[in-house]
């Protein structure tokens, strides 16, 4: 039967990218899957040093990527991977297989996946796949909110790419992020690469326990977003200037249960954003 959940549409670039039809949302509808993919998150992970320190210990890298779709991304890090010299996990979540399944049967417009078409098609089927022999992939199919507490090691680096809060919005809220920094190593560093800017899911972030910082620009969009569970991870961390937003903007309130519901911040709420370390460094 054929997949009528999505279809196919040209980004103002020509590359060709998929659209979930229900909420008319486009994947990676910038500058296309797979360079969106190598710039918002595989460049600001900065794999090669990082993994270097972990092989020295005998340790292997993890990543988690929250959010498979259509496997630009977890395409963009194997690419990055397969140059470095060191052992790789990836853990792919998603509550569907659905948006893969329709991209391997479309691969004369998402040709990105050309070169692994027989790899995702096994990887489906027995929901792990060995790579190389220093690159494993392991898939995750259910609601993330319960898979990520299965027997998983804790990750290095984290492609959160969900789809977007307003339809999505377990995937978002403070709740969901509270349990995700809980689920890191406190002694395992962790970097979150995500496409937001949005006032609110910053501070759905930092209430959550996560340090914030801005992220890279990507298309048409001046910053992206990247939180950690170590302030040393990033390179941009917001500064005390943020709060000011925060106080003004009329969408800075966090997240919050199963209702998408954006407002101005509660004082307590803000008290809270205001009293963190991270904005604290320099005083």
């Amino acid at each position: 039967m054929p997949n009528t959940q999505f279809e196919i549409v040209a980004l103002k670039s020509g590359i060709k990218s998929l659209r979930l039809i229900e909420n008319n949302e486009t994947f990676h509808p910038g500058i296309g899957p797979l360079a969106e993919a190598n710039i918002l998150h595989v460049d600001q992970h900065d794999f090669a040093a990082r993994a270097e320190e972990l092989k020295a210990r005998g340790e292997s890298f993890v990543l988690w990527d929250v959010g498979l779709g259509a496997a630009a991304n977890v395409v963009a890090a194997i690419e990055a991977f397969k140059s470095i010299d060191a052992d790789f996990e990836i853990h792919s979540f998603d509550r569907s297989l659905s948006a893969l399944e329709f991209a391997l049967e479309h691969t004369e417009d998402l040709d990105y996946l050309i070169p692994y078409r027989e790899d995702c098609l096994r990887f489906l089927k027995d929901g792990y796949l060995e790579l190389t022999p220093r690159i494993r992939w392991y898939l995750h199919v259910g609601d993330f909110r319960e898979t990520m507490h299965l027997d998983i090691p804790a990750p290095h680096s984290i492609f959160y790419d969900p789809y977007s809060p307003r339809g999505n919005v377990d995937m978002w809220n403070l709740e969901n992020f509270t349990a995700v920094r809980k689920r890191l190593d406190p002694n395992r560093p962790c970097l979150i690469s995500n496409y937001t800017r949005s006032t609110y899911v910053r501070v759905t972030w930092l209430l959550a326990g996560l340090n914030v910082g801005v992220g890279t620009s990507i298309g048409e969009k001046e910053e992206t977003s990247l939180a950690s569970n170590s302030l040393e991870l990033l390179k941009n961390p917001l500064k005390p200037a943020f709060l000011v937003r925060v106080k003004i903007s009329h969408s800075s309130a966090p997240l919050r249960g199963p209702v998408f519901k954006v407002g101005v911040i509660t004082p307590e709420d803000y008290a809270a954003v205001a009293a963190l370390p991270q904005f604290h460094q320099d005083t």
